[in-house]
């Protein structure tokens, strides 16, 4: 008998719910409630064991199991949530698993008879992802307007939206989200998210930028390392207002070397270089290779543009119809000032 009382996803906000997330800490990594504490009762291990259990013998097999794991850990669980509950009294607990069933059932009871008021949020984890799934369908529906920022790779167009973004404008930051750069290269350095923890990061912030006339992205594949963008947000390649800029070669050679770090991914750089070298002639790709050897890295870089982005994204620029606002400088710092110049004009 459920005796815990529940809460659900629309009534809950990180101002006034404090959030413990009981799954797995691979569940909780492949995506959680913002603002989430972590207090797995099962390692990913456990979580294998006690499901197979479950699945091969059954489940009251699976309970027991489960209950021999849990009980040494009850102590931890509750000296981890009394202290955060104290941290922050004004907040009413809220614990959650996948669907709202036997794992924070049992951990809220638990943690009220221990003192700490707690409620059970309805429908788990899972009642979140419907929520931004409804979202994602009303923004199909009734799409927002897009601006898109648009240039070869290395103008520094993450540069300019992370610093747009700073100072209030309303930016998706794709691939900050995705955890990915794009391109073969794109995960040196990152660690990427998956779709789910993707679909949370860009549902908070278009949550966060609701009322803004439009939003502000990089023009982007459909693919961004192993997630997929949403269809209501590519449309803006193709519907939406496009800035174009421009940067001088040797500061885009030197952008990129900076953002990359070759120098601390040897390894993964070389790796990515070679799976391009069937896109590159032979006698090109021979070049970059001495110079990986000895670590001429804005030779590579340049090689690389000259031979395959530039050609690649002049090529994909010929497929638009679309007008497109251009802008150029010789400095970063003229560049956004111009980017801003056009935004103001088109947000207000």
């Amino acid at each position: 008998m459920n005796n815990v009382e529940t809460i659900s996803i629309d009534e809950i906000d990180a101002n006034h719910y404090l959030l413990f997330d009981v799954r797995s800490p691979k569940e909780f990594e492949e995506y959680h409630i913002p603002g989430a504490f972590n207090v797995s009762i099962f390692s990913n291990e456990e979580r294998v064991e006690i499901g197979t259990l479950y699945k091969q013998e059954s489940k009251e097999a699976a309970m027991e199991r489960g209950l021999q794991v849990v009980a040494p850990k009850l102590p931890s669980l509750y000296n981890q949530m009394n202290s955060q509950s104290k941290e922050n009294p004004e907040k009413q607990v809220v614990i959650y698993c996948a669907r709202g069933g036997f794992r924070s059932r049992s951990i809220a009871q638990t943690m009220n008879m221990m003192g700490i008021k707690t409620l059970q949020l309805d429908g788990g984890i899972r009642s979140y992802r419907k929520k931004i799934d409804a979202f994602f369908r009303e923004m199909e529906a009734e799409p927002r307007k897009i601006i898109v920022l648009e240039g070869h790779t290395g103008t520094m167009k993450t540069k300019l939206l992370k610093q747009l973004q700073e100072e209030g404008y309303p930016v998706l930051n794709l691939e900050e989200m995705a955890g990915h750069k794009g391109s073969i290269f794109g995960k040196i350095g990152e660690h990427p998210s998956s779709q789910k923890k993707f679909e949370s990061r860009l549902y908070e912030q278009l949550q966060k930028s609701e009322k803004s006339t439009a939003i502000i992205i990089e023009s982007e594949s459909k693919r961004i390392g192993r997630v997929v963008v949403p269809d209501f947000l590519l449309e803006g390649k193709y519907s939406g207002v496009r800035i174009h800029v421009e940067l001088p070669f040797h500061l885009r050679v030197k952008y990129i070397c900076n953002v990359y770090e070759p120098l601390l991914h040897k390894d993964e750089i070389i790796e990515a270089v070679n799976k391009l070298s069937k896109r590159i002639p032979s006698a090109i790709m021979l070049d970059i290779q001495e110079n990986l050897k000895t670590l001429n890295y804005e030779n590579v870089v340049s090689l690389l543009l000259e031979n395959y982005y530039d050609p690649k994204y002049d090529y994909a620029q010929q497929q638009y119809e679309s007008e497109c606002i251009k802008l150029n400088s010789d400095s970063y710092q003229g560049v956004y000032t111009k980017v801003k110049n056009v935004l103001d004009q088109y947000l207000r």
